[in-house]
């Protein structure tokens, strides 16, 4: 062509073409300096002139679709370009059969690990131990399954994980339950938490009547049959019951339970066999199957025979009972003790009797002691000889002596003792406050219902030292007892250990016989005792002897004229005047004293009352006159009496506490009734009045409207 205008020279062309063959890996690099598309184009003129030679060729970069477009950052290219060097997106596969495979090239991922609950865990746990439970019904693997699960202070939620859900199951597995729960206790599971698991059950009988259409009354033969199989204290049920509310269906269960199972004749047998007995044997044909082995064994002395019946009971959970039995068997008949003790030896060499549960044996003897007393004389001096001779031949563990199965001694452990001091230190302060509902608090705190018989022992035998004021409070407070904690068997047995001690108690009080009698006397008319339980302690006594006299001489009482009269003012009335007369002297003396009187002769006049149980009124009538007269004089006189300890620190917090639960009735009458009870209570602490427990009472009473608001 003549002219070359408009075309490239071949020269040109040839770089071109090189140009073109490299733009890809040129502009990958990661050295290569970002450039405007306008830097790599071969500028041509609008007329078609080539450049010229001396200009440098900039490599063109295009996408594979013939577009142009910008190069990213990094050299990552755009969409249909190949990315950036060591790109590791999506698009890029890792080949895992490549023979330079590396697992190090493998993309991180996040896992996210879930923070677990210990309780759920535990929970989760249970239920599969509990089903497996069900399917095989093998009480020792439950058992030592539950004990290698640890986590004790989640005891509580087995009990109710287990109840619940044998409650939505048949006959057998209620059954089962009830029997494993005998089986645990105290070996495996302590009493305490047995009772907090059943207050836990309570608590949420509303949610599982919802499921349950019938969970009140399975729940309420539950808790009966815990009591009958001594896992729970019968005034379980009565503590338990002020902590519920009267509308929950908690409240209901344990009606249930009183009325329909507990109360029945015969009722331990009734409720053992409520669910037909699906294990076959209950508890009680247990205890018969081994008092007849026991027997039998005595007579014919074979020891591998006793043995091989003790097996087939398959009852190994229960094997404490067969030591306990057999033990009290060799007290009874003491020509039988080698016998005793070469067979429980014996079993305890075999594996056939575990130590825990020798142990146990041993331990439910020495809680009963004091009842087996009544008809075993010797029953403790005898147990104390048994005790060591085990230890020696080696089938008892040595810490029994120090320790027992629950922290217990054998004879007079440290419990019992530690039981008694309190309960002196309770019967005192009783009879200077005569605050009942203070009184049946402290032994509720004790949480010793077994040894209520002892507290009654004590209470009268403190009484009958006195005058007949604190005579008249101990008949007082046994009825009050009877009503709130303590069963008639309770009595009965306290009753009974009074008298056997009789003679002894002469000694230190000459009339110490008449006045037993005018206890007794006075506790079947006040209906704490029933005259047929006078012939039931009578038959526990030794025939001739100072108590069974007594015992005569109350049913003689009762049998006069007019007994019931008489009786009730045995003691002389001994609290002195009716309340309403009492609370009439303390009006006058306020209203005398307001008037201008002098603190002495106030002080005075409450003495004269001889009523100090009842000086809470004088706190509460001083307080509310203070606030009416809005004058604080009232101070003074509280200050004085207990400045000479004529009002104690128990009475002085009762009678604020009067005060602070009829508050919203006294602001009716008295506007700033609230501001001033304040300020007296204030007052009240930096005297030191109050009993450092009142103090978070209070404050939870002021944080409880804040909290609405």
């Amino acid at each position: 062509m003549a002219s070359g205008e408009g075309f490239l020279t071949d020269e040109q062309r040839e770089v071109l073409k090189t140009a073109t063959l490299n733009v890809e890996s040129l502009s990958s690099s990661p050295k290569s300096p970002p450039s405007l598309l306008s830097e790599h184009l071969l500028k041509v003129s609008a007329a078609g002139k080539a450049p010229t030679a001396g200009i440098a060729v900039r490599h063109i970069r295009r996408s594979h679709s013939g577009k142009f477009g910008r190069v990213k950052k990094d050299g990552a290219g755009g969409k249909g370009t190949w990315g950036k060097l060591l790109d590791t997106d999506g698009e890029s596969q890792i080949d895992r059969n490549d023979p330079n495979y590396d697992s190090g090239e493998e993309p991180y991922q996040l896992v996210g690990a879930t923070i677990s609950d210990p309780l759920d865990d535990y929970k989760k746990a249970v239920v599969s131990l509990i089903e497996e439970y069900f399917s095989t019904g093998d009480v020792e693997v439950a058992s030592s399954d539950l004990r290698e699960l640890g986590s004790t202070d989640y005891h509580p939620y087995f009990i109710k994980r287990l109840v619940s859900r044998a409650m939505d199951r048949h006959d057998r597995e209620k059954e089962m339950a009830s029997v494993l729960l005998s089986a645990l206790y105290a070996d495996v599971i302590s009493p305490a938490h047995i009772r907090d698991g059943f207050v836990m059950l309570l608590e949420s009988a509303d949610d599982l009547a919802v499921d349950i259409l019938d969970a009140v009354d399975i729940l309420a033969l539950f808790l009966a049959r815990a009591v009958v199989d001594d896992i729970l204290p019968p005034a379980f049920l009565t503590r338990a019951k002020k902590t519920l509310p009267e509308s929950s269906k908690g409240f209901q269960v344990i009606q249930t339970s009183e009325k329909s199972y507990l109360s029945a004749p015969h009722h331990a047998e009734l409720v053992e066999r409520k669910w037909g007995g699906s294990t076959h044997i209950t508890v009680e044909e247990v205890k018969k199957k081994i008092a007849d082995l026991l027997r039998e064994y005595i007579d014919c002395g074979d020891t591998f025979e006793a043995c091989r019946l003790i097996r087939e009971l398959g009852v190994s959970f229960f094997h404490h009972e067969v030591v306990k039995r057999a033990l009290i068997l060799a007290m009874e008949i003491r020509t039988a003790e080698p016998l005793i003790m070469k067979l429980l030896k014996e079993a305890a060499e075999e594996g056939l009797i575990s130590s825990s549960q020798m142990a146990k044996g041993f331990a439910r003897l020495a809680e009963s002691l004091d009842d087996l007393a009544l008809d075993i004389p010797s029953a403790k001096t005898l147990f104390q000889s048994l005790v060591p001779k085990a230890i020696s031949e080696g089938w008892l563990d040595t810490s029994f002596t120090n320790s027992g199965e629950d922290g217990k001694v054998c004879i007079e452990d440290e419990k019992l003792r530690r039981y008694k001091e309190e309960a002196v230190t309770i019967i005192h302060e009783y009879f200077l406050s005569y605050d009942i509902p203070e009184l049946i608090r402290g032994l509720e705190d004790l949480g010793a219902p077994s040894y209520n018989s002892i507290f009654l022992k004590k209470l009268i035998t403190l009484a009958m030292d006195r005058k007949n004021r604190e005579k008249e409070m101990a008949s007082v407070l046994l009825s009050a007892l009877h009503i709130e904690i303590f069963s008639t068997e309770d009595m009965v047995n306290g009753f009974v250990m009074l008298l056997e001690s009789a003679e002894d108690t002469a000694l230190d009080i000459l009339d110490a016989s008449n006045e037993l009698a005018l206890f007794l006397a006075r506790a079947v008319i006040d209906d704490v005792l029933a005259p047929l339980n006078l012939e039931e302690i009578g038959s526990k006594l030794p025939p001739n002897c100072s108590g069974s006299e007594t015992v005569h001489m109350a049913q003689s009482l009762i049998a006069a004229r007019h007994a019931g009269e008489r009786i009730l003012r045995c003691w002389g009335g001994g609290t002195g005047w009716a309340v309403e007369d009492a609370k009439d002297k303390i009006q006058k003396l306020l209203e005398e004293y307001e008037s201008g009187g002098v603190v002495s002769e106030a002080c005075q006049c409450i003495r004269d009352i001889g009523m100090p149980f009842f000086n809470h009124e004088v706190v509460k009538k001083a307080l509310v006159m203070a606030m009416e007269k809005k004058n604080d004089r009232m101070l003074d006189l509280l200050q004085e009496c207990f400045s000479e300890g004529l009002i104690t620190i128990n009475q002085m917090t009762k009678g604020f506490t009067r005060i602070k639960d009829g508050l919203d009735d006294l602001a009716l009458d008295i506007p700033n009734a609230k501001d001033k009870y304040d300020f007296y209570v204030e007052y009240a602490q930096n005297k030191g009045w109050l009993l450092p427990s009142f103090e978070s009472s209070v404050a939870e009473a002021s944080a409880a409207p804040a909290s609405a608001t």
